[in-house]
C-alpha cells in the first residue's frame, strides 16, 4: 500500500515534471528554437536536488533533524550552505547587473555584504551557536521570559521571512518570465511547489545540501565565465584599462552624465565609470545602507538557524571561516562579470532587456559562448538561468523553514503547548507549518505581480538590524538586559523600521513617476521629430535646378545625379524611431495606469524620510529601547541566568542537551 508521504512525493513531481517539459513560455530571452535546451539543463538539476531531498528524506526522523540537520553537519559543509544561503538571486543578477550599468558603485554593495559576515565571525557564530537549540527565539528565552520573548521572536521572524520571501517570489516570476519566458504565475508556482519538496520532506538535511549544491554550481560558473572574460580583456591593471577604453562604457558614461559630458575626452568619461557617484549620490544613505546590511545579516533568523546544524562551536567558527571565503571569492567575481558584461554586451543592451540589469549574466554568458545563435552561447545561458532559479528556490527553501520553525517550535510547541509535546508531534507540527508557509509565499508571489518590492528587502533587513540584531547582542553580552528590553527592543525596531521604510523612497511616488514619464514623452518627441526629418531628407530626391533666364544663351544644365543612399543607415534610423516610438508609448501607458490618485500606499505625495534605508537612525534607537526596557524593568530570572549564560556562551559546556529554558 501507498504510504501518504509517497502519495504526496508523486503529487509534488507531477507538479514540478510538466514545467520542465510544457511549452507554457511566452518569447525570452531565449530564442524558440534553443528552449528545449534550457529546460533540459533545468530538468536535470532539478532531479538532482530532488533526489537529494528523497535521500534526505530517510534521515529526517526527529525535531532536531528537521530544525537542525541532527547537528550532523560539518564546518566545511556548513560554510558551503551558508554561501548557498546567502548568495541570493541579489547577488548573483542583481549586483553583476548594477557594476554592469554603474561601475564601482554597483561593487560598493558586494563590499556591504562581505562585511557583514565579519559581524557574524567575531560576535555572533560561537555564542549562538552554544546557547540556541534551533531558532532565533531560542537565544532569546535562555535567560528571558520564555514565553513572552518566544512571542515577540517568532512574530519577528515571521515578519523578516515574509518581507524577503515575497521580494524572492516575485523576483522569480520576472527573473525566470525574462530569462526564458514562462508566465510569471507559474514560476511562482514551480518555485513555491520545488520549495515545498526541499522542506516538507528533507527540513534543514535537504535544505543544507540543495544549498550546497547552487553554491557551488554558482561559484563554478562564476569561475568558468571570469576566466573566459580574462582571456578576451586581461588581467587587473589591463582588465581596468579596456574598462576605460571602451566605447559602449563611454557611452554609457555620457548618457547618464548627460551635459556634463561635453567637455570630458572619452578616456575621462570612461575613468568616470570606476569612480563612484554614479549610483549612489547620497554618502548619508550609503551610510545607512551599509549598517542594516552588516547587523542585518547578523539577525537574519534563517542565516543564525544555519549555526545550529554543526556539532561544537569549533565547527561553527570554521563554517563561517569558509562561508567568508567562498562569499568573499564569488563578489571579487562579480567585479569582473559586472564590467566584462559592460564591454562584451553593452549596458544600452543590458538595460533594454532588464532596466535594473538583472541580464547581464546570463547575456554575459550567452555572448562568451558564441552568441544567441550558437549551441554553445545557449548552453552556457540555459546553465546560468538554471544556476539562477536553483539560486531562488534555495534561499526561499531557507526562509520558509526559518517561518515555519517559528511558528511551529516557537508559538505552537514552546507557547502554546509549553513544551509538552512529543518528537513525532513536533515534526508534524513543524510539516504542517511549512505547508501554510508554503502556500502564502505562492498567494503573495501571485499577487504582488507588477508590483515595485524592492522596499521588502530594505524592510527585511531594516528589521533585521534594529530589532533582532540588538536584542540578541544584548542579551548575550549585556548582564542586566531582560525580558523587559527584549520585549521592547523587538517592538521598537520593528515598527520604527517599517514605518520608517513606509514614508522613505523605496514606495511608489505617482507624482514622481508622472514627471519622470513626462520628461521621456517630451524627450521622445523631440528626438522623433528631428530622426523623422533625418529619415525625409536622406530617402527625398534633390530639387531640380532652376532654369535660366536665357534659356538659349545658356548652355544645357546637366541633371545632377541622384546621391546613393545607404540601405543601412536607413534601416538603422527606422529601427531608432520604432525604439523611441515604443519608449514613448511606454511611458504614456505608464502614466495611464496611475489614474487620478497621486499619493503614494501611505497618503504621501513625496517622501517624508529621504534616506532608502532607516539604519542609521532605527538601529540605535533599537539598541536604546532594548537599555531603557531593561532599566524599567525588574527580573530576576535574567540576573540569576547570567553566570549560567556567560560561561556557556563561551565555553560550549552542555550546549550538545540544548537546554530546556
Amino acid at each position: 500500500m501507498m504510504t501518504l508521504k509517497n502519495k504526496i512525493w508523486l503529487g509534488i513531481l507531477a507538479c514540478v515534471l510538466p514545467l520542465i517539459s510544457l511549452p507554457v513560455f511566452a518569447q525570452g530571452a531565449v530564442a524558440d528554437k534553443w528552449k528545449w535546451l534550457t529546460f533540459l539543463v533545468f530538468g536535470t538539476i532539478i532531479c538532482i536536488t530532488m533526489y537529494v531531498t528523497y535521500l534526505a528524506a530517510k534521515r529526517v526522523k526527529t525535531t532536531a533533524d528537521f530544525y537542525a540537520a541532527g547537528g550532523g553537519v560539518s564546518g566545511l559543509q556548513n560554510g558551503w550552505a551558508i554561501a548557498g544561503d546567502y548568495l541570493s538571486a541579489a547577488s548573483f543578477l542583481g549586483i553583476a547587473g548594477l557594476i554592469s550599468l554603474y561601475g564601482y558603485d554597483g561593487f560598493m554593495y558586494s563590499v556591504g555584504w562581505l562585511v557583514a559576515y565579519i559581524t557574524v565571525l567575531l560576535v555572533i557564530a560561537e555564542p549562538c551557536r552554544n546557547i540556541g537549540k534551533y531558532t532565533l527565539s531560542d537565544i532569546l528565552a535562555y535567560r528571558n521570559d520564555p514565553k513572552k520573548v518566544r512571542i515577540v521572536g517568532a512574530l519577528s521572524t515571521i515578519t523578516v521571512s515574509t518581507f524577503y520571501l515575497t521580494a524572492q517570489m516575485v523576483g522569480a516570476g520576472v527573473l525566470i518570465k525574462t530569462l526564458i519566458g514562462i508566465d510569471y504565475e507559474i514560476s511562482v508556482i514551480a518555485v513555491g511547489v520545488l520549495m515545498l519538496g526541499y522542506v516538507l520532506f528533507g527540513g534543514m538535511v535537504a535544505t543544507t545540501w540543495v544549498q550546497i549544491i547552487k553554491a557551488i554550481l554558482l561559484v563554478c560558473a562564476s569561475i568558468v565565465m571570469v576566466i573566459m572574460v580574462w582571456s578576451q580583456y586581461g588581467f587587473l591593471g589591463e582588465f581596468l584599462n579596456n574598462v576605460v577604453n571602451d566605447p559602449k562604457v563611454q557611452q554609457r558614461v555620457a548618457t547618464m552624465l548627460g551635459d556634463k559630458a561635453k567637455n570630458l575626452s572619452p578616456a575621462e568619461l570612461g575613468q568616470i565609470f570606476l569612480e563612484p557617484g554614479l549610483f549612489l549620490k547620497v554618502p548619508l544613505d550609503q551610510i545607512s545602507l551599509g549598517m542594516a546590511l552588516v547587523f542585518g545579516t547578523a539577525g537574519m533568523p534563517h542565516i543564525l538557524m544555519r549555526f545550529f546544524t554543526v556539532p561544537t562551536a569549533q565547527a561553527a567558527r570554521k563554517s563561517v571561516n569558509w562561508a567568508m571565503a567562498i562569499i568573499g571569492g564569488f563578489y571579487v567575481l562579480t567585479l569582473f562579470l559586472g564590467m566584462g558584461s559592460a564591454m562584451k554586451v553593452g549596458p544600452a543592451n543590458i538595460a533594454a532587456i532588464d532596466a535594473g540589469g538583472n541580464m547581464a549574466n546570463p547575456l554575459l554568458a550567452q555572448a562568451l559562448g558564441g552568441g544567441p545563435d550558437s549551441l554553445m552561447g545557449n548552453f552556457m545561458m540555459a546553465f546560468v538561468a538554471a544556476v539562477a532559479f536553483a539560486t531562488i528556490v534555495a534561499v526561499v527553501a531557507g526562509l520558509v523553514l526559518a517561518a515555519a520553525s517559528a511558528m511551529a517550535h516557537d508559538l505552537y510547541v514552546g507557547v502554546i503547548k509549553e513544551g509538552h509535546v512529543s518528537q513525532e508531534q513536533q515534526v508534524k507540527a513543524a510539516r504542517i507549518a511549512t505547508i501554510l508557509v508554503g502556500a502564502m509565499a505562492i498567494v503573495i508571489g501571485i499577487s504582488a505581480k507588477g508590483q515595485n518590492v524592492a522596499h521588502l528587502v530594505a524592510l527585511a533587513f531594516a528589521v533585521a538590524s534594529s530589532a533582532n540584531f540588538p536584542c540578541v547582542l544584548m542579551t548575550l553580552f549585556w548582564k542586566r538586559c531582560n525580558t523587559g528590553g527584549i520585549v521592547a527592543g523587538m517592538i521598537v525596531g520593528t515598527f520604527l523600521a517599517i514605518g520608517l521604510v513606509m514614508v522613505s523612497p523605496n514606495l511608489t511616488y505617482p507624482l514622481a513617476v508622472k514627471a519622470a514619464n513626462e520628461k521621456i514623452v517630451k524627450a521622445s518627441d523631440d528626438k522623433l521629430a528631428k530622426l523623422n526629418a533625418d529619415l525625409t531628407a536622406a530617402t527625398m530626391p534633390p530639387a531640380a535646378p532652376a532654369a535660366p533666364a536665357d534659356a538659349a544663351a545658356a548652355p544645357a544644365a546637366a541633371m545632377p545625379a541622384m546621391p546613393a543612399v545607404d540601405p543601412a543607415v536607413i534601416e538603422k534610423m527606422k529601427a531608432e524611431i520604432a525604439k523611441t516610438e515604443k519608449a514613448k508609448k511606454a511611458a504614456t501607458d505608464k502614466i495611464a495606469s496611475l489614474g487620478s490618485d497621486m499619493t503614494s500606499i501611505m497618503g504621501l505625495e513625496k517622501p517624508w524620510f529621504e534616506l532608502r534605508n532607516p539604519g542609521l537612525y532605527s538601529i540605535p534607537l533599537g539598541f536604546l529601547a532594548v537599555i531603557l526596557g531593561s532599566l524599567m524593568y525588574k527580573d530576576k530570572r535574567a540576573e540569576d541566568m547570567w553566570d549560567e549564560l556567560y560561561v556557556r556562551q563561551n565555553t560550549g559546556i552542555l550546549a550538545a542537551k540544548a537546554t530546556a529554558h
